[in-house]
């Protein structure tokens, strides 16, 4: 379904921006000398505009209201890329073609200008959608993975435009030329096949990560006034431990080690997470304690075994009734696969950290809905 909706968002959105360009240049009459100079931006805004539109979406495919508030900075920024670079791609054509300039000093084909002003547009679009991410997704938060989105969004729709470019010349040259019946619609076909390639390789290209993450939800809220008994200079608050599992590390951030309500633990491929209080004890060269380590928790209340295709929650067999999974306390220690968007909660012993007894996080095993 995702392939199908970005294919369909970028042909729709090509078809826009050139139905607004024939708007602009047929219907106020505006800019008729300049075609290349009005139809490119048009087309490079709808369709950088209707790709990131489609992916903030897709990642909140029921919260209509919250995609408009996130969404209003990344479509602005989008829509101001595709003009910019659209009409930089337009006048560069339009300059090429010029009959005077071709005459005199320019010799290039015109299939080649052709070719290079939809690759501008190609950039525009994979630029808007690879520097907007940083606006829809708290992956963006590592500096790595934002540039890895930005360097491939670019490269992929730079290639795939060129792709579509070289592709619809060679149908041009083997049928020598459009068709009389089909002149009018050339525009239409072309831009029509670069926004369909564009929206069929970024639904690739761009595709939730599949990683494994736990969501902290109620028990992690901010606390203004800590008390000053459980100060949080000696690491007695909710945190992961690195010096145990440096393989764990918030999704936003890969320095910080406090749990937080709305942060994104993400989780090995393999191995076992350990959960509980725990601190870390360092007896000879061997370390002990849990991976992720929440004040007022039986020391060791739960592990997670983490496979290639499956997270198996295993409840110690001591402490399973403190263990709710999908709203229900847990009445016996018999280890559960998790499934995407399940709640586990852990409940503290006496008054927990801060007073909190209940902490619950939210399994993840594709990151759908990173701004959740």
């Amino acid at each position: 379904m995702r392939i199908y909706l970005y294919i369909l968002s970028g042909i729709t959105s090509a078809l826009i921006g050139w139905s607004i360009g024939q708007f602009i240049l047929s219907d106020l009459g505006w800019l008729q000398k300049f075609p290349e100079l009005t139809l490119f931006p048009c087309v490079a805004i709808s369709l950088a505009v209707g790709i990131v539109a489609t992916d903030i979406f897709l990642s909140n495919p029921t919260r209509f209201k919250r995609n408009f508030n996130r969404g209003l900075i990344p479509l602005s920024i989008a829509g101001g890329l595709g003009l910019l670079i659209g009409i930089a791609s337009g006048g560069l054509v339009q300059i090429l073609l010029n009959p005077q300039l071709r005459d005199k000093v320019i010799t290039v084909p015109d299939k080649f200008v052709r070719i290079v002003g939809w690759i501008l547009i190609g950039g525009a679009v994979g630029l808007a959608e690879g520097l907007t991410w940083r606006w829809r997704s708290i992956e963006a938060g590592d500096k790595r993975r934002f540039l890895q989105r930005l360097t491939i969004s670019l490269t992929t729709s730079i290639l795939t435009a060129l792709v579509a470019a070289i592709i619809f010349e060679w149908i041009r040259q083997k049928m020598d030329g459009m068709p009389t019946a089909l002149q009018v619609w050339e525009d239409t076909i072309g831009f029509s096949l670069l926004g369909g390639l564009l929206g069929l390789v970024l639904s690739f290209s761009t595709s939730p990560s599949h990683l494994v993450a736990l969501r902290a939800g109620a028990g992690f809220e901010y606390i203004e006034n800590v008390n000053f008994n459980q100060s949080e200079t000696s690491s007695n608050y909710p945190h992961i431990q690195k010096e145990l599992s440096p393989r764990i590390k918030f999704v936003s951030n890969d320095f910080a080690d406090k749990i937080e309500e709305g942060l994104s633990i993400q989780l090995p491929a393999r191995g076992k997470i350990k959960i509980g209080s725990a601190q870390l004890k360092i007896m000879g060269s061997q370390q002990f304690g849990v991976d992720i380590c929440i004040p007022g928790l039986p020391l060791h209340i739960a592990d997670l075994d983490l496979a290639s295709s499956q997270t198996i929650l295993v409840p110690n067999l001591k402490f399973f009734n403190r263990i709710e999974y999908q709203g229900d306390r847990l009445k016996e220690s018999t280890p559960i696969k998790l499934k995407h968007n399940d709640l586990i909660a852990f409940y503290a012993e006496n008054e927990g950290y801060n007073g909190k007894k209940l902490f619950r996080f939210v399994y993840y095993n594709r990151f759908l809905d990173p701004q959740g």
